[in-house]
């Protein structure tokens, strides 16, 4: 390291050797203070950035030859915006001796393209996506390795290990100081999995494994529809899965030692995965603290875990929150009105293959509906999406009935599923919260054309479906966009003809 060191400053010397000697007698260090730093080259980069860059700066005292020099070069260098770098002494006028930076700024970029034939172009879509290519920036060494290791995972991603991947810079035609690059892809072959095996494994067999992992599958004859190549990502996310799988039947330590990789042939590659299993844990006793409306037996019986049962924390989560049932213990308190219920399960001891729990909860206080909101509905009247609501002022916050009311609107089939929201807004002060539901509206309405030829006639029918009219604005002309909608009314017209 110290050799390296001593050789990089050495050339640093060089730079600007040849500026010294006119001047300075180099086997005599002299000091000097700077009385001033000229800057050459800079046309985009702002000279005062320039001095500060190097660590120079008018009035510093300065021994000449020393390391101050090669440093101040160095920095510049590090900044990654110079094709070259090169500081000299100007003049000497007594004490004070006179710097010139010379810089020459590396080109920006005008914009850039795929050539080789092998990107299409969605693909070239979704790669301009990924490469951090931004027309106006400094085209510099770190952003050409960010650019080919964004195009080399892009294509990882989608079973192509051994893609290649050269970029070529050229001078602008049209701007000065401006460069374009042409990305040059060769995907290389798509790599199938031949196989898959698994060190370490005892509780769990490998054919049980591989048929555990979601994505990563084995090449075989029969698997017709089901892929088998290797993405990186997808066989990241599988080996959780397996880690999961063994924390579901009490291996709560179990964990990947890693992984291997390795070409069977020039097409498909083989997979190991390491494994150490550690040791199988069961429950132990399961406390509870904070409970006062419930006493501890009836949440053991709600929870419906035993003592010497296989420890799996999935399964506690579960029983205390949100079961597909609605028999979990959250349910009992939100939908009773604890609004602000919580439980925390914290391991309180581990011994032997065993596992004590203790469940810290938080009850809070009841909590009545004062208000329904009803916000995003454009067309849909509030009286509409009101008789579907299960939740009325007065009653308790019931949870349930929120998922009850989500679900039924949703069934209306006027609005976007994924644009519902729901927001639970309290009034601690009296104990009461406000419902907060967020609709996004969607079409609704059908049209129907059939058409065909019989009989030496053409017969065609014309349907049309507006699934949430208003007949009472029927009148109103100003409802008519392009006809009355809103009340969740079903209007049906049909036309036919024979001929």
């Amino acid at each position: 390291m110290k050799a390296n060191k001593l050789l990089t400053l050495l050339t640093l010397f060089l730079s600007f050797s040849l500026f010294l000697t006119a001047q300075v007698d180099l086997t005599r260090p002299q000091e000097y203070t700077i009385g001033g730093i000229t800057v050459l080259g800079a046309k985009t980069t702002d000279v005062q950035a320039i001095k500060l860059f190097a660590g120079l700066k008018e009035g510093d005292r300065i021994i000449v030859p020393s390391e101050k020099l090669p440093k101040a070069v160095k920095n510049l260098w590090d900044q990654d915006l110079f094709s070259d770098v090169t500081i000299g002494i100007g003049d000497v006028r007594g004490e004070n001796i006179f710097l010139v930076i010379e810089v020459e700024e590396r080109g920006r970029l005008q914009g850039y393209r795929f050539q080789g034939g092998q990107v299409g172009k969605s693909e070239e879509d979704d790669l301009r996506e990924e490469i951090p290519m931004i027309k106006g920036k400094i085209v510099n060494d770190n952003l050409k390795i960010n650019s080919v290791n964004a195009v080399k995972k892009f294509y990882a991603n989608k079973g192509f290990l051994r893609t290649e991947v050269r970029l070529e810079e050229s001078l602008s035609p049209i701007l000065e100081d401006h460069v374009l690059i042409d990305i040059y892809v060769d995907k290389g072959p798509r790599y199938k999995i031949n196989d898959i095996s698994f060190d370490g494994n005892s509780a769990f067999s490998e054919k049980l494994l591989r048929k555990s992992l979601k994505k990563t599958k084995e090449r075989r004859w029969y698997r017709l529809f089901k892929r088998s190549k290797y993405v990186e990502k997808e066989f990241e996310n599988d080996k959780q899965i397996i880690i999961a799988k063994y924390n579901e039947k009490g291996y709560r330590n179990a964990k990947i030692l890693g992984d291997t990789v390795w070409d069977h042939d020039s097409k498909s590659v083989n997979l190991n995965v390491d494994i150490k299993e550690g040791n199988q844990f069961y429950f132990g006793n399961i406390t509870w603290l904070g409970n006062t409306k419930y006493n501890t037996d009836y949440l053991n019986s709600r929870m419906g875990i035993n003592k010497g049962e296989v420890y799996n924390r999935v399964k506690l989560e579960e029983r205390l929150f949100m079961s597909q049932n609605g028999d979990d213990v959250s349910s009992l308190y939100l939908d009773n009105g604890y609004l602000s219920f919580s439980a925390n399960p914290v391991e309180t001891k581990v011994y032997n293959d065993t596992i004590d729990v203790e469940i810290r909860m938080y009850e809070g206080k009841q909590y009545r509906i004062n208000q329904i909101i009803i916000k995003g509905n454009t067309i849909t009247n509030d009286h509409v999406i009101m008789r579907e609501i299960r939740t009325r002022p007065g009653d308790l916050f019931s949870r349930s009935d929120i998922i009850r009311t989500q679900r039924e609107l949703s069934q209306l089939g006027y609005f976007n599923p994924e644009g519902f929201g729901i927001n639970p807004i309290q009034n601690p002060s009296d104990g009461t919260v406000d419902i907060e539901y967020t609709v996004e509206e969607k079409p609704s309405d059908q049209v129907e054309l059939q058409g065909g030829w019989g009989a030496g006639r053409v017969v065609g029918t014309l349907g049309l479906s507006f699934n949430n009219f208003s007949i009472k604005n029927v009148f109103n002309g100003d409802a008519w966009r392009p006809v009355p909608k809103g009340d969740g009314q079903r209007l049906s017209l049909r036309a036919q003809t024979n001929g």
